[in-house]
């Protein structure tokens, strides 16, 4: 099995996430956030959020559904579609651009009519079993709401971006009419795929977070730029290159201030969640990929077995106009007496694929066969495991102490008594828990107890009321014993 695989399945069994509505046969596309998924899922949730508050963003929570008239302008009833294909005979449904790229066609084809051509003049074969595909489609991506009353349709959101554009200027107001802004919004997003596959890959209900960066349009200024770690680029004219951002930009090859710096915060913050650095890279999007809102877009792509999968997209886009010509509502911010429609930088966050994607970069297996994820101890759903070493001679009584204890300055704390001491290092191993409380015989006489640190599997011994006085994560002891390791 490759990792995807063996994630999958560990996933299911410990309680990561497993395919929604199983016990009906599963729905496509739908994805339960299981026991441990939840606790990832909110540390993933919380690095992300940390991060922009940390640089002054304010955050917004708009409603999932939304008014026809509000995506009319957007331009997403008109240009949010795909082409789609249907085998005729196992009438198995892909992208068009999925069976064109496993016929070996890099083609991109964005129109229906020259899509039908292509098909007829050219062999392009289903995926599944081989049959030509000679017809596509268009496919709209997003969830109508018919009329229930008189209100007109509504739509289930495929992005959370139009709920901060239409509130922008109550927003500046309470950003006190300055520029530039960023607004952050975490939240449930909608899209009709039409082949939902690939675990929290490629989902029809999905977590969003969105942040729309709101600048002068001439400057696109956000901060000033430091060197930073250099990173992958691959730019839409040229070869890869391995670049820090400032100087990316002062090359010319990130177009604005405001973009190299949310490229930069959005490797930081992928890093930070545990994605590997050599796994992360950035991709500019030709101009026939670009969503009908962009102008410019950067990929984050995380490398998962031997392929980059897109986790973020980082777009430049200018929607405010739109919906001021639409409603008459001006949109325009004074800046030095002048009246400034912003232009916006978009860092998009899809957050089950940065979820799966470290998964699949902490999972790996010891030459023992047993299982390990290597989960950043700040984003692991439990910060440690309290075990007595057996279950009698007062042992299993003193834990329960220490775990009650615990538990009031940190509730990320678990209590395994259930099996060998091997099994339970084992156990909590797999589910990415970065330390291991044990407390044995001497820890009644002596109060200390044995932290096993989890990738390198070394153990150090440590007071008691060190842990109940300054806990797990930042303990002066586990530092310091951490330090020894590196």
């Amino acid at each position: 099995m490759n990792v995807y695989e063996q994630v999958i399945e560990l996933a299911k069994r410990r309680g990561f996430f497993w395919p929604s509505y199983s016990i009906y046969g599963g729905e496509s596309g739908f994805y339960d956030y299981g026991p441990l998924g939840v606790l990832l899922k909110d540390n993933v949730i919380r690095t992300w959020k940390e991060a922009y508050v940390s640089e002054g963003g304010i955050m917004i929570d708009t409603p999932v559904i939304v008014p026809e008239s509000v995506f009319r302008t957007s331009g997403h009833i008109e240009k949010f579609s795909d082409l789609a294909t249907e085998c005729p005979k196992c009438h198995n449904r892909e992208k068009l651009e999925t069976v064109m790229k496993a016929s070996g066609n890099e083609n991109v084809i964005n129109d229906e009519n020259q899509a039908n051509e292509f098909l007829a003049a050219n062999t392009v074969k289903c995926v599944k079993c081989g049959t030509r595909i000679t017809k596509a489609f268009e496919s709209k991506q997003m969830f109508k709401i018919p009329d229930q009353v008189n209100s007109g349709n509504l739509y289930l959101r495929p992005e959370t971006a139009q709920g901060i554009f239409v509130n922008f200027k109550l927003l500046n107001t309470v950003f006190r009419g300055k520029l530039p802004m960023a607004v952050a919004q975490l939240g449930k997003g909608f899209r009709n795929e039409i082949s939902p596959r690939q675990g929290l890959l490629r989902m029809k209900e999905l977590n969003m977070g969105e942040v729309e960066v709101f600048v002068i349009p001439d400057k696109k200024y956000w901060k000033e730029l430091i060197a930073g770690d250099e990173i992958k680029l691959v730019p839409k004219t040229g070869p890869e290159v391995s670049s820090d951002v400032r100087s990316a930009f002062e090359k010319g090859i990130i177009s604005s201030n405001a973009m190299a710096y949310f490229i930069n915060k959005t490797y930081d913050i992928l890093k930070n969640v545990g994605i590997k650095h050599e796994n992360i890279r950035f991709r500019q999007q030709h101009d026939d990929e670009l969503a009908h809102y962009s102008v410019d877009t950067w990929d984050a792509e995380a490398l998962l077995d031997d392929s980059w999968v897109e986790v973020v997209g980082i777009a430049d886009r200018n929607d405010l106009r739109k919906h001021q010509d639409a409603t008459g509502e001006s949109v325009s911010v004074k800046v030095d007496d002048a009246d400034v429609i912003p232009s916006i930088i978009e860092p998009a966050y899809g957050i089950d694929r940065m979820v799966m994607s470290l998964l699949m970069n902490s999972f790996y297996t010891r030459e023992n066969g047993f299982k390990v994820l290597r989960i950043p101890e700040k984003i692991a759903p439990y910060h440690a495991a309290v075990l007595p070493l057996v279950n009698k001679d007062g042992l299993d009584l003193l834990a329960k102490e220490l775990h009650e204890k615990l538990l009031l300055n940190d509730p990320y704390v678990y209590f395994d008594q259930s099996g060998s001491i091997g099994k339970r290092y084992a156990r909590q191993d797999e589910i990415g828990t970065p330390y291991c409380i044990t407390l044995d015989h001497d820890s009644a006489t002596e109060k200390t107890v044995t932290v096993r640190e989890r990738d390198s599997t070394k153990q150090t011994r440590i007071s008691m009321d060190s842990l109940i006085e300054y806990g797990i994560i930042g303990n002066p002891e586990i530092r310091k014993f951490r330090e020894t390791l590196q």
